[in-house]
């Protein structure tokens, strides 16, 4: 993205290094822009003063970024957060991490592996194995070669199995979500058994499957008294276009004030990807009854989808619904 889409005359990288260094202010969102498809100038000027720069402002930059990265796709902070994977901070090593998760940069993956075995932070570590969950999907999608996706999902085994500690072992489990490796099912059977954390990491890798035989299990936890459990079965109840979720997430909504927000966010969006009946009915209310701006766009986002999601599929094109009895009598077919 070239300076220009921004400012006709843009602010020398000079000004905004120290503005970086110069812990009295806060550093200005207007210049985040610039370290987008940075300049080799920039980033080389940048790296012999970074040490300088606060450690916090350092994260905080990068965190900035991110949440960037979120809202504008056509940011593009890869540069910038290659040089950053080698920081002395493990804060910055992990946001740097999420900076290059949709890079799909193949040259990546022997850093990424390198620093799942080597980093001495357990959270850079869960970062990095994360990201290999985006190579494994890219495999899946014949975009790697056999060979590199093998030993990614080797590694990852390898550490699932491993005495890791149990954050980075869960994170191992959720990226071989998208795997077709015949191992997979036995380790989220294993997982969905054990305690809260681990049973949402299993509804997590269930949700990436795209595998209907997990459906009973996401069913049974869409109530899970847990919120992180609840709100993983929620969420892959919608990746898995569960249909007989619809009803008990209507129901969440309809009959929760108190429902947890992140909860509820799940539930709006998971609503958008089953669609059927009811569905555009509720959001549309919801979206009258909103007062808060995230909500508001939220809601629109997700009608949004549900317009796409009403509008493909070979059902779908005769716009009809099934409901439940239908669906089983289909099913004992």
């Amino acid at each position: 993205m070239s300076d220009n889409a921004y400012s006709k005359k843009p602010v020398p990288y000079q000004q905004i290094i120290e503005a970086l260094l110069d812990e009295n202010h806060p550093f200005p969102p207007k210049y985040l822009h610039r370290f987008s498809d940075i300049s080799p100038e920039f980033l080389g000027a940048l790296k012999e003063c970074w040490t300088k720069i606060n450690p916090d402002r350092r994260a905080g930059l990068l965190s900035d970024l991110e949440d960037l990265s979120d809202a504008d796709t056509l940011c593009s902070f890869n540069d910038l957060g290659r040089f950053a994977l080698a920081d002395s901070d493990p804060r910055v090593r992990a946001v740097a991490t999420r900076l290059l998760w949709q890079a799909g940069d193949k040259s990546l993956v022997p850093v990424f592996l390198r620093m799942a075995h080597t980093d001495e932070d357990e959270v850079v570590r869960a970062a990095v194995v994360s990201a290999l969950g985006e190579y494994v999907y890219m495999g899946e999608l014949d975009e790697l070669p056999a060979k590199m996706l093998q030993n990614i999902e080797d590694e990852l085994i390898a550490i699932y199995r491993g005495s890791d500690t149990p954050l980075v072992r869960r994170r191992a489990l959720e990226s071989l979500g998208f795997s077709s490796r015949e191992e997979v099912e036995g380790f989220i059977r294993s997982a969905i058994k054990m305690d809260s954390p681990w049973r949402a990491s299993a509804l997590f890798a269930m949700g990436r499957s795209a595998d209907q035989q997990w459906e009973q299990s996401v069913l049974e936890m869409i109530d899970d008294p847990d919120l992180e459990v609840q709100f993983e079965a929620v969420r892959a109840a919608g990746e898995l276009e569960i249909r007989k979720a619809r009803q008990p997430i209507i129901s969440l909504l309809e009959e929760h004030d108190d429902l947890d927000e992140g909860v509820r966010y799940a539930a709006i969006w998971s609503l958008s990807q089953i669609g059927g009946e009811g569905v555009r009915e509720l959001l549309e209310r919801l979206l009258e009854e909103a007062d808060e701006e995230e909500e508001v766009e939220h809601l629109e986002n997700a009608l949004d989808n549900l317009s796409f999601t009403e509008g493909g599929g070979f059902f779908n094109m005769f716009d009809f619904d099934l409901d439940d009895s239908d669906e089983d009598d289909i099913e004992d077919a």
